[in-house]
């Protein structure tokens, strides 16, 4: 599937930032808003923009990903994006995955993350996606510790 992203910008949100940057929404992206990415609104204030025609994958091995995305009550896309070095008034989105494990590791590697609500209809197909894909590992035996009384073993 493909998406479309919004991510706000304000300048000067307190007298320490210059800029902060939000990602607004997350939406699919049905090829109605092109492949360019543009401004949709500037006040001075607050830039819009819109980053479209982003790819979502999923993969079978990332399934125990999904699954915990959708088990957390508030499922969410993750976002993880970047902010221009040279010019850190300019940001925009890397990857978009549903995965919690995913999101994760980027997390891990120091990148930045955020995330947006996941509307009802990927919602459910991600759902079906997870039910028809993930199998949880069986629970292994924990073996007793030798040197702890039986009667103290839990």
């Amino acid at each position: 599937m493909r998406v479309a992203v919004r991510i706000d910008r304000l300048r000067q949100p307190t007298r320490w930032e210059d800029w902060r940057f939000n990602i607004a929404e997350v939406v699919l992206d049905d090829g109605l808003f092109g492949g360019e990415q543009r401004v949709l609104r500037d006040d001075g204030h607050c830039t819009q923009w819109l980053f479209p025609d982003l790819p979502v994958s999923l993969h079978r091995d990332e399934a125990e990903g999904y699954y915990l995305n959708l088990s957390s009550g508030s499922p969410v896309w993750f976002v993880m994006w970047r902010v221009h070095h040279a010019d850190p008034s300019l940001a925009w989105p890397e990857i978009v995955t549903l995965s919690y494990n995913e999101a994760g590791r980027w997390l891990d590697a120091q990148e930045r993350v955020d995330n947006c609500p996941l509307d009802a209809p990927v919602r459910d197909a991600l759902q079906d996606y997870v039910d028809a894909n993930y199998r949880p590992e069986p629970k292994k035996r924990k073996r007793p510790a030798s040197f702890v009384a039986p009667e103290d073993r839990r």
